[in-house]
């Protein structure tokens, strides 16, 4: 396969020969392959919007409660629809979530700074995702249109 040159188009182009010479089976078989890369592909850009916003909130969260009072009294979420009443202890310290059930306290300064670096990550992971599944997409789109090209031909007029 040739190198990549400027926009990929040289890939592309030896991509698109390689696969006029494939049969009608194997072409079908890149199609499923690549639409299935797409699909899982796509889980996985919504499931990194789903933590970004969810980070996003945290955040905005972090910010709201570093400028209420000590003592302030406030609902405290323990599961998504299940809140009790509480009072504002020390609103300089908090616990973050680091994942498979590990909390870590931080200050507060460090929580929004924690939450912003994992924002970041998570948009420089979405970006690079999207191309990779733009250009399986392309892939995708490529092997169907020459597939209905190979079986147009192989269907005998009528």
């Amino acid at each position: 396969m040739a190198t990549a040159g400027k926009g990929g188009k040289t890939m592309m182009t030896t991509a698109t020969a390689e696969m006029e010479r494939m049969s009608v089976e194997q072409l079908k078989a890149v199609k499923e392959q690549t639409d299935l890369e797409v699909n899982l592909l796509q889980d996985s850009l919504t499931n990194i919007r789903t933590a970004t916003s969810r980070l996003d909130l945290a955040s905005t969260a972090l910010h709201d409660l570093s400028l209420r009072p000590q003592g302030k009294k406030m609902l405290v979420p323990l599961t998504a629809s299940l809140y009790v009443p509480g009072t504002l202890d020390d609103s300089d310290k908090v616990l973050v979530d680091v994942g498979t059930g590990y909390f870590i306290e931080k200050t507060m300064l460090e929580g929004k700074d924690y939450c912003e670096r994992k924002i970041n990550l998570l948009k420089s992971n979405y970006d690079q995702l999207f191309e990779v599944a733009a250009k399986k997409k392309s892939i995708a789109d490529e092997a169907g249109v020459i597939l209905q090209a190979k079986l147009k031909q192989l269907t005998p007029a009528t």
